[in-house]
């Protein structure tokens, strides 16, 4: 990272000390100048100036200390090329896809921690199907007694599986897997909790969970009496990663020494309302499914080499709704596996092979059995994460499956070119 306060406050300071009225300035015994009124009320502004630095934001904290503020903002600028089987360009995909703003710190208690993220573009911002507007992805308070355990209340991530938790910030391809896109929870409203071991050497552990409305972000409410029951738990076998790294894509931090996660998450989704339980269409006809979510995440870092396997599915007693509706619950599973090296903290090489299971009941309503997507991507490190080019070609195949019910798009190649920005 780099950091701009040591340049902007030394001249801010030289630009304020040079303009102050020559009355205020007189010698000391000892022949130097300074400035007897203003220098304590200077010194004192110039130390609650905010602190600027690339990757975390801008930080305000006020004399008293009883708030703190750390304002961040990104974009993603995405080109994105779809060609057929045979090579002819068959789609052009060019658009900010993700503009956002974030917010977070404490108020009266470095104990009581706020997140709040708004984001701005069609890609973020959709209605929702209930007519809701979708800006607001966080807005949540934790209160954190110590670094063991915390508890929060709002809307934020459901802390389900590896991939989702990750900011989409911190990928080390232009975007998650198509297994994530069909499996994973997103966000919801309602009570989260984590729990830490917090050994600072050797074997640790965590556990985070979640009672939530069961109808994904900004939904509102629900009649149908149902909520959502989410439960994680990490193991560290040989210690945490450095640098948050089993939550940054890449092994950015160079570890010494090999670094592993094994996860396992399941999720219960009663009287779910929605196709994908937080996400999706509306089940027809006024309908409601249990859901059930389960997820098994593997990460190993070692000298710039990563290694990620997830595994995850959806599973629905009854996922049609009668013969004559188009509708379902996409149940089955997936499996996605990536590898990656990083020269000198500069590029990244990563290749990632993710391949979706529907369920055998679904396979005329899916189109396809089986539907594998293989991506070759490259990252250029200027600022870390927050400053980063990318790109990625993938292979899209799809084994289909006889007299399906809709057209599904062709085998082909996609290309796609990103540059991320944030501060």
């Amino acid at each position: 990272m780099k950091k701009l306060p040591h340049v902007l406050l030394p001249t801010l300071f030289l630009l304020l000390f040079c303009t102050a009225p020559a009355a205020a300035r007189t010698e000391s015994p000892s022949g130097d100048l300074f400035q007897t009124d203003s220098t304590g009320e200077l010194l004192a502004q110039l130390r609650n100036m905010p602190n600027i630095e690339v990757g975390k934001g801008i930080t305000f904290r006020p004399k008293n200390d009883r708030f703190e503020l750390t304002m961040r903002f990104r974009m993603q600028n995405l080109l994105a090329l779809t060609f057929d089987d045979d090579l002819s360009l068959a789609k052009t995909d060019a658009r900010v896809k993700r503009l956002r703003l974030r917010f977070d710190g404490y108020v009266y208690s470095p104990k009581l921690v706020y997140s709040i993220q708004l984001g701005f573009t069609g890609y973020d911002a959709e209605v929702l199907p209930n007519g809701n507007m979708n800006i607001v992805r966080d807005a949540i308070v934790y209160y954190v007694p110590s670094p063991k355990w915390n508890i929060g209340f709002g809307q934020t991530k459901i802390k389900a599986n590896r991939a989702r938790i990750n900011s989409s910030s911190a990928l080390q391809f232009v975007d998650r897997s198509i297994v994530n896109s069909q499996f994973n929870l997103d966000r919801d409203f309602g009570f989260f909790g984590e729990y830490n071991l917090d050994r600072t050497e050797g074997f640790d552990l965590a556990f985070k969970g979640s009672v939530t409305l069961g109808e994904g972000r900004n939904w509102g409410s629900t009649d149908n009496g149902g909520l959502a029951y989410t439960g994680r738990l990490e193991l560290y076998p040989l210690g945490h990663f450095s640098a948050k790294g089993d939550v940054i894509e890449g092994d950015f931090a160079g570890e010494e020494q090999v670094r592993i996660l094994v996860a396992g998450a399941y999720a219960f989704n009663h009287k779910a309302s929605r196709l994908g339980g937080q996400r999706g269409d509306v089940m027809p006809d006024g309908a409601t499914r249990n859901i059930g979510s389960y997820f098994v995440d593997f990460i190993l870092k070692y000298r710039g080499f990563a290694f990620y396997t997830d595994f995850m599915g959806r599973t629905c007693a009854d996922p049609r709704f009668g013969t004559g509706s188009s509708d379902f619950v996409y149940s089955g599973c997936g499996l996605n596996v990536q590898t990656s090296y990083l020269f000198d903290k500069k590029w990244e090489i990563a290749l990632r092979n993710s391949t979706l299971f529907p369920e055998r009941e679904i396979h005329a309503l899916t189109g396809y059995s089986r539907r594998n997507q293989s991506t070759f991507g490259v990252t250029r490190y200027i600022i870390g994460h927050s400053l980063k080019v990318q790109a990625d070609l993938s292979y899209h195949f799809y084994d289909r499956v006889a007299n399906p019910a809709g057209k599904l798009p062709g085998d082909g190649w996609e290309f796609r070119f990103q540059l991320e920005l944030g501060l």
